[in-house]
């Protein structure tokens, strides 16, 4: 166990040689993947989540952290799909048509990967036909959008009526963010969820399906 705790350390610390080190350690010595996965990589994202979310780490230490969680993840991924271990969930991300601000939308996805979701990257300026398309096409369990301009902002809204339209409304949860983005407004357009911040969104998004916000 204390191997796992030592993965999760170097990720928060954001060692990647020492996270890959330790990770294939962990393997060669029968440590189950999940296991690695969990209390390990996972638990060192969680750890450098919630200092993010106080303010106690920055965007420049979640990115090394992200980096060294993939370093173990590049070890963990042939093996997992082998093991059956499933993500939590999976959430097509984008940033709304009319912005293309990225990097929240990119932290976001860091966070929610680093709880254990599956990511689809839409990328920006992502019209409602795409999510529309992303969700038809099965197996998205949450919508994630991000929009940082006040005049882009009514087209998450837009999208939110065109996947009613569309049928899907009911087939998936939907949280918004962004720094233009506030819980009144999402409650005021129908998103189920909203996250302040990258660590908040992921939090928000264990919460939407049932799992809790601060355990894996």
């Amino acid at each position: 166990m204390s191997n796992l705790k030592s993965i999760a350390e170097s990720v928060v610390e954001g060692d990647d040689k020492k996270v890959e080190e330790l990770t294939k350690r962990a393997i060669a010595d029968g440590v189950g993947i999940a296991k690695i996965l969990d209390d390990g990589l996972i638990a060192g994202m969680e750890t450098i989540g919630e200092l993010f979310g106080r303010k106690e780490a920055f965007v420049p230490e979640l990115l090394l952290s992200a980096r060294a969680m993939q370093a173990g993840m590049k070890l963990l991924e042939p093996l997992l799909v082998g093991s059956g271990i499933k993500p939590i969930g999976k959430v097509a991300l984008g940033t709304v048509k009319g912005d293309i601000h990225n990097i929240g939308k990119d932290l976001v996805g860091i966070m929610l990967k680093g709880a254990g979701f599956e990511i689809i990257d839409l990328g920006v300026d992502v019209p409602p036909e795409k999510f529309i398309d992303t969700v038809r096409a099965g197996g998205i369990d949450i919508v994630g959008m991000s929009a940082l301009l006040t005049t882009s902002m009514s087209m998450m809204k837009t999208t939110i009526e065109a996947l009613d339209t569309a049928g899907l409304r009911k087939q998936v949860k939907i949280i918004i963010g962004g720094a233009v983005v506030t819980q009144d407004y999402a409650e005021s357009i129908g998103a189920d969820g909203y996250g302040a911040n990258a660590a908040e969104a992921a939090n928000r998004a264990k919460k939407l399906l049932g799992l809790k916000g601060d355990q894996k």
